[in-house]
């Protein structure tokens, strides 16, 4: 588990998507598990990167979203409600994770609301990547001919799909209602 947290970690400071590993995490260590996994990697990667953002790579990123109209708008909103704004985007799928980390390490949100908001913020997501990479899991394990230890699987697959369709639903829903809300803030 060790090397998964550190391959996540380095994806999230090269930029590199970390949606294959969240649904890896959930095909092998199930959706308990890996959702506690996934969460705490993307974390840590996600403030590792907001670090080298602000203390080290501050140049190399200015340049990155300089002239880029949806951050300078998001630095603006982050200067007046940062915990909320930060929350706000990591709930929507609209801007892009990786870049994210190192532009809120230009804003003046603290390190310590950055955290906490991006935890509560990625958690809809990282469950719900988690959820269909343990169905990807199952598939193969029924592929493989190996049993899911039940004695009915159209009722755990039925059980599963309900689950997966509800947790996608919440997951549009709280994204949608982010944005909205996100749009209102910066228009205040």
């Amino acid at each position: 588990m060790g090397i998964y947290v550190l391959l996540y970690v380095l994806a999230c400071i090269f930029f590199i998507p970390g949606s294959l590993l969240t649904l890896g995490a959930g095909a092998i260590y199930g959706v308990a598990q890996g959702t506690i996994l996934v969460s705490i990697s993307s974390v840590l990667g996600a403030s590792c990167a907001f670090l080298a953002g602000r203390y080290f790579a501050r140049g190399l990123v200015e340049r990155k979203i300089q002239g880029n109209q949806k951050f300078k708008t998001i630095d603006e909103a982050v200067a007046k409600e940062g915990w909320k704004i930060v929350g706000l985007t990591r709930l929507s799928p609209v801007f892009p994770f990786n870049l994210l980390n190192y532009a809120y390490g230009l804003t003046k949100v603290s390190f310590k609301d950055y955290f906490f908001a991006s935890w509560i913020g990625m958690f809809p997501g990282t469950l719900l990547y988690v959820y269909v990479g343990s169905l990807a899991g199952d598939l193969a394990t029924i592929s493989a001919g190996k049993t899911l230890g039940t004695d009915n699987p159209a009722l755990r697959w039925t059980v599963r799909i309900v689950g997966l369709l509800a947790t996608l639903l919440v997951t549009i829903l709280t994204a949608k209602i982010a944005k909205s809300a996100l749009s209102n803030k910066v228009h205040e």
